[in-house]
């Protein structure tokens, strides 16, 4: 039996020393070459998942009412950073709260020399952290990703942020989206 077994092992040690151990290695390195590639091109983002609940960017990408917010976060390049796993508080305006800025406004900040400025701006309308509208209070100042602040207010059951309304509030796997009617200006 002993005999067998030696057999056996000699056999396979045969085998594997008749590979050509430099293509395994390639094999591998190109493997790892594109593995890291494919990361380095793509972030979060490009993960691919149709059953799990939608993130912010998802949901306010799938709201005919947030078109305009959703171009503008993928023009300051900041979906990677919205989709990974927070948690976030964003106050989402609407179109027809960019609708009531100065003419030409936004489309001055989806220039590419204005992505700084945009930044700014859509990084004012997050919070790091989750906060549901119940758990806001009158007067709370909550200090945001570009570090500003911004007010709460709360009265007779209507919760504001820097005056403009909380007209819904969404939970997203990554955290909760406050619809709002104006858009958040920092200082």
């Amino acid at each position: 039996m002993k005999k067998v077994s030696l057999a056996i092992v000699i056999a396979a040690g045969a085998i594997l020393a008749s590979c050509n151990p430099s293509e395994q290695q390639v094999t591998t390195t190109e493997v790892q070459t594109e593995t890291t590639e494919a990361q380095a091109t793509a972030g979060q983002s490009a993960v691919q998942d149709d059953e799990s609940q939608k993130n912010v960017v998802q949901v306010a990408a799938s709201s005919p009412d947030h078109t305009t917010l959703a171009t503008a976060v993928k023009t300051a390049e900041l979906v990677d950073v919205l989709t990974n796993a927070g948690p976030f508080t964003v106050f989402a305006p609407t179109n027809a709260a960019f609708e009531k800025l100065p003419a030409g406004t936004v489309e001055g900040l989806l220039e590419p020399e204005k992505r700084s400025d945009l930044r700014n701006i859509l990084q004012y309308h997050v919070y790091v952290g989750i906060l549901n509208a119940d758990s806001f209070e009158d007067g709370q100042s909550l200090g945001q990703v570009n570090g500003g602040r911004v007010t709460m207010g709360v009265k007779d059951g209507k919760v504001t942020v820097n005056g403009a309304n909380i007209l819904a509030s969404i939970p997203t796997s990554n955290g909760v989206i406050h619809v709002i009617d104006q858009v958040l200006l920092p200082q």
